[in-house]
């Protein structure tokens, strides 16, 4: 099954659209069950969408959110997800549950089981919102990552701790089977973001283009 794609005149566009439709979603959530729960990507993509989020008339109390991956930086790093969540959705007065995947430890592998701990009663997620790079990755599953075939297996743990290669840190990652338990939005701007999904549906290797293994079913949102 291939994904749905939407397409926006602009940014700008797009940011306030999406904004709006995950509002609707997750006040639909809270009518019907009480509660909502959500994964947002990190990056600088999905900020100006975060943000006029944050600005949305909802119970933000009956929200839960937590990140679709992480950088294991502190959370004052300015490469943090947390810390772009902070400056963002936060900021903007939202005032949901966060669960973060960080903890305090050396590195993803000893704080893993603490992370995992977290996620444990937030699963499984309504909703995720991810982003892609132009490597066809998502959240931190990276092609080429030797911990890659473990995170997509249909019977991985929520969550694992990734060294994606070259000088890029070291990371946690939510795995394709908790991501693909929820409604996916895969949010991307820009030609070089939109060649790369082409490139990727073209394929059939999700080692080569990890964005395909929660492609299935999922909502694409695109503005150049």
């Amino acid at each position: 099954m291939r994904p749905q794609i939407e397409t926006y005149p602009t940014r700008e566009a797009m940011a306030a659209e999406v904004a709006g439709l995950l509002a609707r979603r997750l006040r639909s959530l809270i009518d019907t069950q009480g509660y909502a729960r959500i994964a947002l990507a990190g990056g600088s993509t999905p900020a100006q969408m975060l943000t006029l989020l944050g600005q949305k008339q909802l119970d933000w109390r009956a929200v839960t959110v937590t990140l679709t991956d992480e950088r294991w930086v502190a959370p004052t790093d300015t490469r943090s997800n947390q810390r772009m969540l902070g400056e963002t959705l936060l900021a903007s007065g939202a005032n949901p549950n966060v669960i973060p995947l960080y903890a305090d430890a050396p590195n993803p592998e000893t704080g893993l089981a603490d992370v995992i701990d977290g996620l444990a009663p937030i699963l499984p997620l309504d909703i995720a919102v991810l982003g892609m790079g132009a490597d066809m990755h998502t959240a931190s599953l990276f092609p080429g990552a030797e911990e890659l075939a473990a995170a997509l297996a249909h019977d991985a743990p929520p969550a694992v701790a990734l060294r994606p290669s070259g000088d890029l840190e070291p990371r946690i990652t939510l795995t394709a089977s908790t991501l693909n338990a929820a409604e996916r939005h895969l949010y991307i701007a820009g030609l070089e973001k939109k060649e790369a999904l082409d490139r990727a549906l073209d394929l059939d290797d999700r080692m080569q283009a990890p964005v395909l293994a929660i492609l299935d079913g999922a909502t694409v949102h695109h503005a150049g």
